[in-house]
């Protein structure tokens, strides 16, 4: 049996509907009250301009399926493993964000894909280093025409076509 216990909430202005990605410049407020037994762990954190949160996807409603068709791709069948679906075995979700501030146990933090009030599972910082990979590729995303558009889809950036 596998426990995992939040270790804080995170906020956004999402009630109903949220981006697929983190929108950066996204409008509203955007924070993480962190339980205060953990505030402690948020030393030196501040000196990081990304992080990772990790976060329970608490408001599915669907069973995920093994195979099946993004949106916005009508002729294109995925594995689930092949994509960043939310609908997962283990609905664990997993965003990178601009750290702006942290004041006391609040993290405030750039545009979240993510609905008011999720658990917060765990925080860790992003390194430059270790987590830029030059050789990443876009798997199966290179044989889509019209790449650019498809992008915007997936980033949730509004467009005219």
């Amino acid at each position: 049996m596998i426990t995992l216990e939040p270790i804080g909430t995170i906020h956004t202005p999402y009630t109903n509907n949220a981006p697929y990605q983190p929108v950066t410049n996204d409008v509203g407020e955007f924070y993480i009250d962190l339980l205060p037994e953990f505030q402690e762990g948020l030393k030196e954190l501040l000196r990081f301009k990304y992080i990772y949160l990790l976060f329970y996807i608490d408001q599915l409603t669907e069973k995920p399926k093994m195979r099946f068709t993004p949106p916005w791709l009508k002729d294109k069948e995925l594995g689930l493993f092949a994509s960043r679906s939310p609908l997962r075995p283990n609905p664990i979700g997993l965003s990178i964000v601009r750290l702006i501030n942290v004041i006391d146990n609040r993290i405030h933090v750039s545009g979240l894909d993510v609905f008011d009030g999720t658990p917060l599972l765990d925080i860790k910082p992003y390194i430059k280093e270790l987590d830029d990979k030059a050789d990443a590729n876009y798997g199966w995303l290179e044989d889509i025409d019209n790449r650019e558009h498809f992008m915007l889809h997936v980033k949730g950036i509004p467009h005219d076509y």
